[in-house]
């Protein structure tokens, strides 16, 4: 079966089972961050803030909706979500009413997955991280779930690997270029910042080609005090493969416990085994591809003043 969309396999299910679920009101507004950015703040200092998220080892909650932005008509999901650096992560989505369907997203340091229902069975499509990223142009999914990690507010800056920015943008929000190396190539993640409480609102990430295959756009932030960072409570992200429509879902999480899962069971990272059927991702878009040929060295000048080879959302001030 040639998968375009599997989150549609998921919801066929659903909605074939006549299945209905009342809406859910999304988290409470929370007081604003403190001001923890000046005016005119430099390249380093941006990065500085935005890494103090690296004190979050693990977020965990156990009162999260999913909704499929990208099938409107579907119901809401509840859910439950652990992340774990750097490449720990589960999310289960369900109906309660609907005894055994729902999607199982994860991901962990080897192989990431997702397991859908089809009819009366499951099928668990997976795939290794290494042999994924070797033909990432040809992918059914241009990132794997733990790209969802960085959305839910868990992202960094390294300075050393930004071409350009920090640009102000004409919303006052700060934009940063960074460079992601790949085996295909070079791709580049834009990131908005918020000018005074310094988290990340908004991700996009180019292909090589200068495609944009993934953003994410994040709110309803609250500040952790003992972190001194802030997390998103809501979280859009939207998925653009090479084959198939683009993918769109809002994740919206009513608490978070924070370095500490709310999980017991052991294997909570461990790929499910119960599916009756198994698709290795890299099988199919064709045969895998042939892993990527070296990237010259002289191919990206580091810096900070850089051009990333597209326009810049903002404005140098």
């Amino acid at each position: 079966m040639r998968l375009l969309s599997w989150f549609g396999i998921l919801f066929v299910c659903f909605v074939s089972g006549g299945a209905t679920c009342a809406p859910r009101n999304g988290p409470m507004p929370f007081p604003p961050p403190p001001t923890v950015l000046n005016e005119t703040p430099s390249l380093e200092q941006i990065a500085s803030v935005v890494n103090r998220s690296s004190a979050i080892r693990q977020l965990s909650t156990n009162s999260a909706t999913v909704k499929m932005l990208s099938m409107p008509s579907l119901p809401r999901l509840s859910a439950t979500m652990h992340a774990e650096r750097d490449k720990n992560f589960r999310l289960r989505a369900s109906l309660p009413i609907v005894m055994g369907a729902g999607m199982d997203m994860g991901s962990n340091e080897q192989v990431f997955w997702f397991e859908v229902p089809e009819g009366m069975s499951k099928t668990l499509y997976y795939a290794r991280h290494d042999q994924y990223r070797q033909q990432l142009e040809r992918a059914i999914l241009p990132v794997d779930p733990s790209w969802v990690m960085d959305a839910l507010g868990l992202v960094q800056i390294d300075p050393s690997n930004v071409d350009a920015g920090p640009v102000r943008r004409a919303d006052g929000r700060y934009e940063v270029s960074s460079m992601v190396s790949m085996p295909n190539g070079i791709y580049h993640r834009i990131c908005f910042i918020d000018p005074n409480a310094g988290h990340v609102t908004d991700q996009y990430l180019y292909s090589p080609s200068g495609q944009l295959i993934a953003e994410s756009h994040a709110s309803q932030h609250a500040y952790y005090e003992q972190f001194q960072c802030s997390l998103p409570h809501v979280v859009e992200i939207k998925l653009t493969p090479n084959l198939g429509p683009p993918l769109e879902m809002k994740i919206e999480v009513g608490a978070y416990t924070i370095n500490q899962l709310l999980s017991g069971d052991p294997n909570v990272f461990s790929i499910p085994t119960s599916a009756s059927n198994m698709v290795d991702l890299t099988t199919l878009s064709g045969e895998a591809a042939t892993a990527g040929q070296p990237l010259p060295s002289n191919a990206i000048n580091y810096s900070a003043q850089g051009n990333p080879g597209y326009p810049m959302r903002g404005e140098f001030r």
